[in-house]
């Protein structure tokens, strides 16, 4: 070995995850800084909004007295403390915490604190991959200053910007540092050294690993391992036997804390959608008019949310599920691209011609995929027929 190579440093890998503090509930409070403190809950449909009082305080709507199918979006700390999660019905939530207050979601302003908080971070550092709505991936292994300065200056960024708190969590890799994320919520900052891996990883569930759901852990479970200690002194061998060769191989290195997945700064979307759950089951017929609406405002969010990012698609498709919780796709390619919502929602009503409706809906959703940078080309608005709910009016 030569002089200078004995003395070559390997250049330590530093990947941060960072995670926006019960961000949809935290957005919320920003605005109604008199429930902080208390359980609350987002989701469901729109008609539980706060009512404004003569003497200028709220009413708020409580769990008690909801009625529907809807689902919890996510709920405030004090809210999880009583057994109040994200995808949980509301219903159910109800009978957990009758008097937790319940609010409507309001994505217009998620994006925007979304937008803000992930700017703040890309004036420290534009290495960045975005996960999400309130989650992203940052390398810092470029930083020349103490990292756990540069991430505090993160923190401090995100908190000036937007008024929210965030938990970021550093380590060697992204596996690790999702993990690390979680462990100190809220506002939480943790660095996870290599010595770090059997204290403070090992005693963990294997369902904090990301990729492990419950099919697996259940699998997991069968042979007598639920911690990723027990999954990291597994016999590969037989961890491949069970869970196939690709899979058995990755569980085994992830509980090692192996991960060699780059922080991907620029990656380009395949499709954009927009879909909802309705509060009640819908009728093709019955309840066209209001179909017609919903599916209306679905066409011009996702036309909004093209042009917003720049894109243009040629391929507009529907997802439908039926009461029976049964699914349906159908989709139609366009002779040219197009972020135009009355074009899109064409085209998405020439696929729901294509579909037999014999039972009421409870779910529908319309895509563009096929999608491009928008440039200065003219746009296509093709000249479909009018789509299965619109009134005559309507229909072109």
């Amino acid at each position: 070995m030569s002089e200078f190579s004995s003395k070559v440093r390997v250049q330590p890998r530093y990947v941060a995850h960072l995670d926006m503090d019960a961000f949809y509930a935290s957005v919320e409070l920003l605005r109604y800084p008199e429930l902080r403190g208390q359980a609350v809950a987002i989701g469901g449909g729109s008609d539980h909004q706060p009512v404004v009082l003569a003497d200028g305080s709220r009413s708020y709507a409580t769990l008690r007295h909801y009625i529907g199918r809807g689902v919890i979006t996510t709920s405030t700390y004090e809210a999880r403390a009583l057994g109040i999660f994200s995808a949980m019905g509301i219903m159910k939530a109800a009978k957990l915490a009758p008097d937790a207050v319940l609010l409507p979601t309001d994505f217009d302003a998620y994006r925007h604190y979304s937008r803000l908080f992930k700017a703040a971070v890309a004036s420290i550092t534009p290495h960045i991959e975005d996960r999400g709505i309130d989650e992203i991936y940052i390398d810092l292994s470029d930083q020349s200053e103490p990292i756990h300065i540069v991430a505090a200056r993160i923190k401090k960024a995100v908190t000036d910007a937007t008024g929210l708190s965030c938990s970021i969590g550093v380590a060697s890799n992204k596996l690790l540092a999702k993990i690390c994320s979680d462990l100190e919520k809220p506002n939480g900052l943790t660095i996870l050294t290599e010595a770090d891996l059997e204290i403070r990883i090992w005693p963990l569930s294997v369902r904090k690993i990301n990729g492990i759901g419950p099919k697996a852990a259940e699998k997991l479970e069968q042979l007598n391992i639920r911690t990723i200690a027990e999954l990291a002194k597994a016999d590969p061998g037989a961890l491949q036997d069970t869970f196939g060769s690709s899979y058995g191989a990755w569980l085994h290195n992830v509980a090692h804390g192996i991960d060699d997945r780059p922080v991907v700064t620029h990656s380009e979307p395949k499709s954009i959608s927009r879909e909802t759950t309705f509060e009640r089951d819908l009728h093709a017929t019955t309840d066209r008019t209001t179909l017609y609406e919903i599916f209306k405002k679905l066409c011009e969010r996702l036309a909004s949310d093209l042009q917003r990012k720049g894109y243009i698609g040629r391929t507009v498709g529907i997802k439908l599920r039926f009461t029976d919780f049964s699914a349906v796709t159908r989709d139609v390619t366009l002779p040219m691209s197009t972020d135009d919502a009355n074009a899109i929602r064409r085209a998405a009503g020439e696929c729901l011609r294509r579909v037999t409706f014999h039972q009421k809906l409870r779910l529908l959703g319309v895509r563009v995929s096929t999608l491009e940078k928008k440039d200065t080309r003219t746009t296509s608005q093709p000249s479909l027929q009018g789509d299965l709910f619109a009134t005559d009016a309507d229909s072109v």
